[in-house]
């Protein structure tokens, strides 16, 4: 039950993240390339330093989250297209995004212990 609590508080953060990280990229994108008004711009800037924030409530190193954020980020990105630009994946883009996921589960969340620090799921429990 605590692995799964863990996972679930991770899992949390890092969609937060990918959220911040899209959706500010999003917005500045907006401006500069769809001559969106430059408030468009200071908010993405804005969400996008909240995007530098967020991953600092992973109880992992830096590293291994941003290590494993890299896959999140992969699957939040081609979920984006989908749903918000209509880009309907093809088969690499699948593939891909399972290859991002198993990289996710092997970096973050396979148990183990380095020099003494909880990495993903604690092994103890």
């Amino acid at each position: 039950m605590i692995r799964i609590r863990y996972m679930l508080y991770s899992l949390f953060f890092f969609f937060i993240a990918g959220l911040c990280e899209i959706g500010g990229g999003y917005l500045v994108w907006l401006w500069l390339r769809e001559s969106y008004s430059w408030i468009f711009g200071v908010l993405g800037g804005f969400v996008l330093f909240m995007y530098g924030v967020i991953p600092t409530f992973q109880k992992a190193h830096f590293a291994r989250t941003y290590a494993a954020y890299g896959g999140i980020f992969i699957i939040m990105a081609i979920g984006w297209g989908y749903f918000f630009e209509g880009i309907v994946p093809d088969t690499y883009d699948i593939l891909g995004t399972i290859i991002a996921t198993i990289g996710v589960i092997i970096i973050f969340y396979y148990p183990r212990k380095d020099e003494g620090e909880r990495i993903g799921i604690d092994s103890s429990n």
